[in-house]
């Protein structure tokens, strides 16, 4: 019998992807050397204070882990952005498969996103509507996942001919909506203001859009906006936001396929894996302005 764990940060994209990895385990859990039992799973909590998964190797006794850690923030390695908590796996030994980070294939399977790309695929789009003052409001920058959607923001500008200071670059410790007003906030305080802005969730995009309403300054009239991960409530907001969609259901199914392969009959022929997947850019109403020219 395979009992599978799996390790949520709390983000609403997290959603999508445990969705798929139960749906995937349940569909292939008929297969030879699966116990039924794998489709029913258990959900492991956050990681504690001292790195270590809370459950891993204790009454639960996972034979695999899919871990998704995309704001694993206490557990993770400031300078090397990879989370510390994954040495527990090693020592215990437990199989796992890292969701929406990149591993090196020698030390276990990943399943991620090219946030370079997301990036530069925001700010291309904003910059072709003729902006050249661009803000990116981001989460703490030991987060590799700001980092790369900032290197994709300096790439879309350099292709421009724009330097870096055409960024104006406002950092916030949590990836909440509380503090994007606090990001918008500071965004208003700017002079010259920018006349675009690019989240790396859309969770701060939606705490900017607060602020900026709140203000009287209008999206995308003054100000067009842009999220990062077309979460449920992107289309939904009061202006329908633009976001880089993250091609979450995918990424769970192919991280519970991963992890049923390694734990499975034929485990001894796995070979890991790191599997890097594209964004796309969904635009709505938030940034659909005529062109500056």
């Amino acid at each position: 019998m395979i009992t599978c764990g799996l390790i949520l940060p709390q983000w609403p994209g997290a959603v999508k992807q445990r969705a798929q990895f139960w749906q995937t385990t349940g569909d292939r859990s008929g297969r030879p050397g699966l116990d039924q039992d794998v489709s029913e799973g258990r959900r492991l909590g956050r990681a504690r204070d001292d790195g270590e998964p809370a459950g891993v190797g204790g009454e639960l006794a996972q034979q695999g882990v899919v871990h998704t850690a995309a704001d694993d923030v206490h557990g993770a390695d400031r300078t090397a952005g990879q989370p510390c908590n994954l040495a527990a796996f090693r020592r215990q030994p437990i199989p796992f498969v890292l969701v929406d980070r990149v591993l090196p294939s020698a030390e276990g399977c990943s399943v991620s996103v090219d946030d370079v790309t997301g990036g530069e695929l925001a700010v291309r789009h904003l910059l072709g509507l003729g902006h050249r003052i661009v803000a990116y409001v981001s989460g703490p920058m030991r987060l590799a996942q700001c980092r790369d959607r900032r290197a994709g923001a300096l790439r879309a500008l350099r292709e421009r001919g724009l330097g870096e200071s055409a960024l104006r670059h406002v950092e916030v410790e949590r990836l909440d909506v509380t503090s994007g007003r606090d990001a918008g906030a500071r965004l208003l305080g700017m002079s010259p203001r920018p006349t675009a802005v690019f989240c790396a969730n859309d969770l701060l995009a939606l705490g900017v859009l607060q602020s900026l309403y709140g203000a009287g300054v209008s999206v995308p009239g003054e100000v067009a906006l842009v999220g990062y991960d077309d979460i449920e409530f992107a289309a939904a907001a009061a202006v329908p936001l633009t976001s880089v969609r993250q091609p979450a259901f995918r990424m769970g199914r192919m991280a519970a396929e991963l992890l049923i392969e390694e734990t499975g009959e034929r485990a001894a022929d796995h070979r890991h894996q790191r599997i890097v997947l594209q964004p796309e850019l969904v635009v709505r109403g938030s940034s659909l302005v005529r062109s500056r020219g």
